[in-house]
């Protein structure tokens, strides 16, 4: 019997941001980056010695410049997707509570949207990203 080299797994963490009109804040990723271009949930890798919510906390504040506490983020779904080079695998969280205005620091453009309105054609988004949307759409 032969060996079966698996993909790593990358463990990265997401939130949707949920405002109090029910629009999710998705993020562009700039140019130079990998999937540039693409519209996603805000979060980052988490790194050896974080929680996924640390780590979220984290990337909030690098990326939208807002401050988020742990009590304030609700485990939602999970996104589990093999691309060419790794298999990724992202827990998604709900927020509808921060400090700060969100900000494009680290992306290209954000932007508040309406779950129904997250259409691949008007907002391109990684392949991982793409099953969440029915879930979001049918929470709020």
């Amino acid at each position: 019997m032969g060996f079966n080299k698996t993909k790593p797994c990358v463990l990265v963490v997401a939130a949707a941001l949920i405002d109090p009109e029910g629009r999710v804040l998705i993020a562009q990723r700039p140019d130079g980056k990998a999937m540039a271009g693409l519209w996603e949930f805000p979060g980052g890798k988490i790194e050896a010695d974080e929680t996924p919510e640390t780590a979220l906390i984290r990337e909030l504040g690098e990326e939208l410049g807002i401050a988020v506490k742990a009590p304030c983020l609700a485990p939602f779904t999970f996104a589990s997707h093999s691309y060419d080079a790794f298999h990724l695998l992202m827990p998604l969280y709900l927020c509808r509570r921060w400090d700060g205005i969100p900000q494009a620091r680290e992306h290209a453009a954000i932007k508040w949207v309406r779950p129904r309105d997250l259409r691949p054609e008007d907002y391109p988004m990684p392949a991982a990203d793409l099953p969440l949307i029915p879930m979001l759409r049918d929470l709020l």
